[in-house]
């Protein structure tokens, strides 16, 4: 079984986007070097909204990573960044990351919103638009095999980011 982790961040300010970039630029290299990740997907969306997934071999590994290191250090200041955030997690079988339809659908039926400082009408009542663009996303592959010890085919001193029109399975 794969955990995926979805989240879904509208930034209420341009002035907050330089920071906000930082920080995703530095989780992102934290998820691919963490322990069970297996992949993950990055969508820039209208309106400065942001979404991420990952896909994780556990949820444990999930939340050693969202509870440590940049992740972590951000995580309160997206209180006071964003208007509307909300996340969504499950189980499936396989390692194919779902397409953002999907995504969308789960987090209306099953996700769940962050408490926020200056909340949106659409985030207190829970209205969740769907993704406007419809591509893919910048997906994004672990740097390190656990499985294997070793450092993947990238060059160790770049962030492994592929195309966008690469392939979405991880395994």
């Amino acid at each position: 079984m794969t955990f995926i982790s979805v989240t879904r961040l509208r930034l209420r300010s341009r002035r907050y986007l330089p920071s906000f970039l930082l920080n995703v630029f530095l989780s992102t290299w934290q998820a691919i070097n963490a322990e069970g990740f297996k992949g993950g997907k990055l969508l820039v969306d209208a309106n400065q909204t942001y979404w991420t997934m990952t896909a994780w071999e556990e949820q444990a590994a999930m939340k050693i990573y969202r509870n440590a290191g940049a992740h972590r250090q951000v995580m309160p200041k997206i209180q006071d960044w964003c208007d509307e955030a909300s996340a969504v997690h499950w189980r499936q079988e396989g390692d194919n990351l779902p397409d953002w339809i999907e995504v969308h659908q789960r987090l209306i039926k099953d996700g769940f919103l962050t408490k926020l400082s200056h909340p949106s009408p659409d985030h207190l009542t829970r209205n969740i638009p769907q993704p406007k663009s419809s591509k893919t996303g910048t997906i994004f592959h672990p740097r390190f095999n656990y499985a294997r010890n070793r450092v993947s085919c990238c060059d160790v001193e770049t962030l492994h980011v592929t195309s966008l029109h690469q392939n979405d399975n991880f395994s």
